[in-house]
């Protein structure tokens, strides 16, 4: 078995228009507090290769992960179902996600980018060499809280070291590390970490570049292991923000070293105490899928158009007001749904899912912001020993959210899906679940 690391830096120039915070927040970058990288693994049991490229981004589109696979496998010949493009979901990166309002893409970034991000693949596929596997859960607490539960703690209470969330058992408690050496050199050569919690220490008004915690934590993992690379994989973090978020500039980058060194120390003990494992078999699997959505005849929509363009012609509206920028992403939205629809070319849109197995564990990726809930049904009827649920992968669907969340309706369930331009979804928390499973059983064949 053969392992291969490499990295990209793609920070965009200062200037570029972050994506987060809210709607047509023109927050423009002032300058790059850490570079944003693309690190890319690949293993390789000598007839299969895959590779796992995590990207320093909020997210990226289907499009942009079917340009990247199209010119690895022209470079290596690695086959595209076994090219993984995943996202830390940074909040302090360019928008390169296709979100209504939530910040607009750069062109010549967008351009530049998927040549970028492939580099990093055929440079960890080049940099192929023989590898030792081991891995370790680590507890991993007093990162985050859940935002649909708990209450979010004051900035004193937060930054406190023994500070842990009302209801633990909504976040994630544990963390997954991988270590890969070589076994002729005995050194490190590249790491994986597994943790599920938005990256979002910072606020609207922050407009530094930079990774969040994730990116920071990892930057600062690598620097333990000269000249290795690690990879952040994203997991179940749809309801699970960081315990700072929203605060003012500079006790949110404050705050961001505090988290971050947190969760790097979490990792380290998970590295250190790493055991050594078989990553073999070697599998994967990419599937298409569709997820039911809320079925809305043209009058439905029409009328909720009429209330939003309401909003955005009352007398003294204007742009300074959060919801008269909100109105204006549902407008837009509900205004390309209707055209759609009237044009007959309205479908329920077509995206992916994909795993891949390292011997006892089990990677199973989907294009969501996943909830803990789901996650939590997956793991525990999941056949595979070690099974990480991986959201922000090959495309970007906003929320999966677990039923309780969208029955209740609000942000979740009912908003982001038309941020995203498409209506809410009907059953997806029944329908990923059941997905999921399906393709962690596939990759145990």
């Amino acid at each position: 078995m053969k392992a291969g690391f490499a990295k990209i830096d793609i920070t965009p120039r200062v200037g570029v228009e972050l994506c987060g915070f809210g709607p047509f927040r023109n927050r423009h970058s002032i300058g790059v507090r850490d570079q944003l990288w693309a690190r890319a693994m690949a293993v390789s049991d000598g007839g299969m290769t895959v590779v796992i490229l995590s990207c320093d981004l909020i997210g990226v589109t289907l499009d942009i992960t079917h340009a990247v696979r199209h010119l690895v496998e022209e470079q290596t010949g690695v086959s595209p179902e076994a090219i993984m493009v995943h996202c830390t979901h940074t909040h302090s990166g360019p928008a390169t996600a296709a979100i209504i309002g939530w910040g607009d893409a750069d062109m010549p970034y967008m351009e530049l980018l998927p040549r970028r991000l492939a580099q990093a693949c055929i440079d960890a596929v080049a940099a192929l060499q023989p590898a030792e596997f081991a891995h370790a859960a680590a507890p991993c607490e007093g990162i985050g809280y859940n935002r649909q539960h708990d209450q979010r703690p004051s900035l004193e209470d937060a930054l406190s070291p023994d500070w842990r969330p009302q209801q633990p058992e909504r976040t994630d408690t544990v963390c997954h590390a991988i270590r890969i050496d070589s076994p002729e050199t005995g050194q490190t050569i590249g790491f994986l970490s597994y943790f599920g919690c938005h990256p979002v220490v910072c606020c609207a008004e922050t407009r530094y570049i930079h990774g969040d915690y994730a990116g920071v934590a990892t930057n600062l993992i690598e620097a333990d292991f000269p000249g290795s690379v690690g990879l952040f994989l994203q997991g179940a973090q749809g309801d699970v923000n960081t315990c700072v978020v929203h605060h003012p500039e500079p006790e949110s980058l404050n705050a961001l070293d505090v988290i971050a060194l947190r969760y790097a120390e979490n990792v380290r003990c998970g590295l250190r105490n790493a055991v050594a494992f078989d990553p073999e078999p070697l599998n994967c699997e990419l599937r298409k899928a569709t997820f039911t959505r809320e079925k809305h005849s043209i009058c439905e929509l029409r009328s909720m158009l009429d209330e939003k363009e309401a909003t955005l012609r009352r007398d003294g509206a204007s742009d300074e007001d959060t919801d008269v920028r909100m109105a204006m992403v549902y407008a837009h939205a509900l205004r390309t749904l209707i055209a759609r629809m009237e044009a007959g070319t309205y479908a329920d849109p077509v995206t992916e899912l994909q795993g891949m197995r390292l011997g006892p564990i089990s990677f199973l990726a989907s294009p969501f912001e996943t909830f803990q809930q789901i996650k939590n049904d997956v793991v525990a009827q999941a056949a595979s020993p070690v099974t990480l649920v991986m959201g922000i992968t090959n495309d970007c669907l906003g929320y999966a959210p677990d039923t309780e969340t969208a029955e209740s309706g609000g942000y979740a369930a009912k908003q982001v899906p038309f941020m995203l331009g498409e209506l809410p979804f009907a059953e997806v928390h029944r329908e990923l679940a059941e997905s999921l499973l399906g393709l962690a059983e596939s990759l145990q064949t």
